[in-house]
């Protein structure tokens, strides 16, 4: 049997995004963030999480997406320390949807070579079928890598 695992799916602009389920420390409504003077583009600034200070980064300027203005339905999810090098961070989402299980035969995996860019953030591609009984209905999920998107970011 194929290998499972647990992804959160969630809006990015007018595209649906997942990311491994086991990084997520916890998904927070949107609240004040604190700019911070002279930081990064991707850096939005910090919060006050339950008395720990968490980084909060804006994945539409990693993922070079044109950003929208903050709304009362964006998401903050935020990771387990270990998945961003101890540190505490979060990343702003426009909206979270559901936890979904993925089969391995429902990723395409990526070819970076043709895809380009900024794809070396994408695991792949899942095709989550929409139950319209026509069998030709598949929503497409772009997986991010977000490992590997913490990694290249906190580098810099």
């Amino acid at each position: 049997m194929a290998g499972i695992v647990d992804v959160v799916e969630f809006d990015l602009g007018s595209e649906r995004y997942a990311l491994d389920i086991h990084l997520v420390r916890e998904i927070v409504e949107m609240m004040p963030i604190t700019p911070i003077p002279r930081a990064p583009a991707h850096i939005t600034g910090v919060i006050n999480l339950r008395g720990e200070i968490t980084n909060i980064m804006n994945l539409h300027t990693i993922l070079g997406l044109r950003s929208k203005e903050a709304e009362k339905t964006q998401k903050i999810i935020v990771f387990m320390p270990e998945a961003a090098g101890g540190n505490n961070v979060g990343v702003i989402v426009d909206s979270v949807m559901s936890v979904t299980p993925v089969l391995e035969d429902q990723v395409e995996r990526s070819n970076s070579a043709i895809a380009g860019g900024d794809s070396q953030y994408i695991k792949g591609i899942i095709k989550i079928d929409t139950g319209d009984g026509t069998g030709g209905g598949k929503r497409l999920v772009l997986w991010l890598d977000l490992e590997k998107v913490l990694a290249e970011v906190t580098k810099q």
